[in-house]
């Protein structure tokens, strides 16, 4: 149906990632539930909601300080990512929103003309004649 052992690849590693993210969604609501049924048992019910929701926020800005901080370090001059996996993961890196939107564009052409697909994929490997100097 979808051709080559690349896309079958590209499926499976989908479809896992995406079953990944639903177990790891429904484990932090239950998370959150938990923490909030034991707080129940010690503080009011509206005490227990603002301490989860307190909790849950205080570990999410952990997580973006966390990541976010030695984003500002790249000043040195890195080198062109060679193939198409590594100028795709340059680009969710990078710019997250327009590699997500080049994926589905991608997806939508293989799915629909897998003709287009070696196009798109050429769009992707053609290397630049002129360098951009910072």
């Amino acid at each position: 149906m979808f051709g080559g052992g690349l896309a079958r690849g590209l499926v499976k590693k989908a479809v896992a990632a995406a079953a990944a993210a639903g177990a790891a969604l429904v484990a932090v609501l239950f998370l959150g539930v938990a923490i909030y049924y034991a707080l129940c048992m010690v503080v009011p019910a509206l005490a227990a909601a603002a301490i989860t929701f307190l909790l849950f926020a205080l570990v999410a800005i952990l997580i973006v300080v966390l990541f976010l901080r030695g984003e500002g370090d790249e000043d040195e001059a890195e080198e062109e990512p060679a193939g198409i996996g590594e100028r795709a993961f340059m680009l969710f890196r990078e710019r997250p929103i327009l590699g997500t939107v080049a994926a589905l564009a991608g997806g939508w052409i293989f799915l629909r003309n897998p003709a287009l697909a070696s196009i798109v994929a050429a769009a992707f490997t053609e290397k630049s004649h002129t360098r951009r100097r910072h």
